[in-house]
């Protein structure tokens, strides 16, 4: 029997992006905290033949370019807006630049396309599926259909398929796909990013199983930042440091081992505007 596909993509971001780092009382001198992580991610998709999405923070493209050039050489590039700010806190016309920047930079440095976009935190307006239209993405991994959580996100959504944006925003253009993150059935709970930390790879590998068994691709994603060992500083919540470094990289390397087989979030969103579901 063929593998079941799945996607691991990878939400390029440094520590200092984070909204936790920028809200603490205390700062760290280590420049580009979670670059390695980059360096890690690559050679683990390398070592195991899969191939990957890199949603990236442009601004990264300044003062990386190399890393870039090489993330669009092996993988698909897509975007993490231009400066990793929470796009609901922003004005129309600043929700625009960040999404137009983030592209043009990208596309610049990598001399690739650029038609896929991830909201950070998941955070997004009411205009997001238009504006992305609008700027020339082909889709948007910025949903996560699972329960609320309290300080989190979570309760909006059900759709764990792709589906055509208006399909999850009334309104929203058609040509726009959204391809909605994994959560763990029944739980609703995702299972990557923090989650991977809290409840263990097992949990994660369980619930991709699962969801193919349902015919369902399941989409995860992980942060460079948190295969490092991550400077203490002031005021960041202990959540954030649970599990990162020695164990997120075993993490990622069983996901990687595992009975799938790994493709970008883009082929999965083409199959399924082409009358395929991204699983086979």
């Amino acid at each position: 029997m063929p593998q079941p596909r799945a996607a691991l993509s990878v939400d390029v971001e440094f520590f200092s992006h984070l909204p936790a780092y920028r809200r603490a009382r205390g700062t760290t001198d280590q420049m580009a905290v979670g670059h390695d992580g980059i360096d890690f991610l690559l050679n683990a998709f390398a070592e195991s033949g899969g191939s990957g999405t890199f949603f990236t923070v442009s601004e990264i493209a300044e003062t990386h370019p190399e890393t870039i050039a090489t993330i669009a050489d092996r993988h698909e590039l897509g975007s993490h807006t231009h400066t990793h700010r929470h796009l609901s806190e922003l004005s129309p016309d600043q929700r625009r630049a960040q999404l137009v920047d983030s592209k043009r930079q990208l596309e610049a440095t990598s001399g690739a396309d650029v038609t896929g976009f991830r909201a950070p935190s998941f955070d997004f307006a009411d205009d997001h599926f238009e504006m992305l239209a609008d700027i020339g993405y082909e889709y948007d991994s910025s949903i996560v259909p699972c329960r609320s959580i309290p300080g989190w996100y979570g309760g909006e959504y059900e759709t764990q398929q792709p589906v055509p944006a208006g399909v999850v925003s009334p309104g929203a253009p058609d040509a726009l796909t959204e391809v909605p993150v994994a959560v763990m059935p029944g739980l609703r709970l995702p299972l990557t990013g923090t989650w991977i930390r809290f409840f263990g790879v097992r949990y994660t590998i369980l619930g991709m199983e699962l969801l193919a068994r349902q015919g369902i691709a399941p989409v995860l994603y992980v942060h460079p930042w948190e295969l490092v060992d991550l400077p203490a500083v002031e005021g960041v919540p202990s959540r954030v440091y649970w599990r990162t470094g020695e164990y997120m990289r075993r993490a990622v390397r069983r996901i990687l081992d595992s009975s799938f087989e790994f493709v970008p979030v883009g082929q999965i969103a083409e199959e399924s505007t082409s009358g395929g579901s991204g699983y086979r």
